[in-house]
């Protein structure tokens, strides 16, 4: 008798967006929109190459620059087109936006004391942009990625974001706690596998860098 069951998993690439001139120089990027530098559009080639063999149904990324640039160098090769969700970006760090780790610290010494001991409710001060909590953008981040799941049943997704998005993505298939520190690293170009079923992650294989020469950065961005 033929099984009429159907794959209902979806297979995602959950992948980092290139180098920037600012995650070199740990300059906190959050919602402003920059380019990928010469190093990141070099990553950015060397992924494509490194993921042209494999399936590949849709490509979305984060609507922020680096991200985009990032996918369409995965989707140009394909004939494909790219596909974008602001609610894939980066956390929005308001006043931290565009300062340098140690000008934060000094600007802004108590929401950087937060920040560091992991505050997760904590509010970050006004900037051109206003802030989330890292819980709700835990939830946005999420939300977005199972939501892309759901759309696409039994496909494979490239889903081109931020560090913090993969963070997320790595918490919720790991059930850590948002409050528990970050002990694994977030790199640069990386290729992060997922596999979702009815609203659960499950973490395949994280931080594949081995297409990337030299290493890459671990950094928020």
């Amino acid at each position: 008798m033929q099984s009429n069951d159907k794959n209902t998993s979806t297979t995602i690439l959950l992948i980092r967006h290139g180098e920037t001139a600012w995650n070199a120089e740990r300059r906190l990027q959050g919602h402003l929109d920059i380019a990928l530098n010469a190093e990141g559009s070099r990553q950015a080639a060397l992924l494509a190459a490194a993921l042209a063999p494999e399936r590949i149904d849709h490509v979305v990324s984060s609507d922020l620059l680096r991200a985009r640039q990032t996918a369409e160098a995965i989707a140009a090769p394909r004939g494909m087109a790219v596909g974008t969700d602001p609610a894939l970006r980066e956390r929005c760090y308001g006043g931290f936006e565009g300062l340098l780790y140690s000008e934060i610290a000094a600007r802004f010494p108590l929401e950087f004391a937060a920040w560091q001991a992991r505050d997760v409710d904590a509010v970050l001060p006004l900037g051109a942009n206003r802030g989330e909590t890292f819980r709700q953008f835990y939830d946005r981040a999420i939300g977005a990625i199972l939501a892309h799941a759901a759309a696409h049943p039994g496909k494979t997704i490239a889903l081109v974001a931020h560090g913090g998005v993969l963070e997320c993505a790595y918490r919720a298939a790991q059930g850590l706690p948002l409050e528990t520190p970050r002990d694994f690293k977030v790199l640069n170009a990386s290729v992060n596998r997922f596999v979702a079923e009815a609203g659960v992650l499950k973490l395949v294989s994280w931080g594949e860098v081995e297409h990337l020469r030299p290493a890459v950065l671990d950094d928020v961005g």
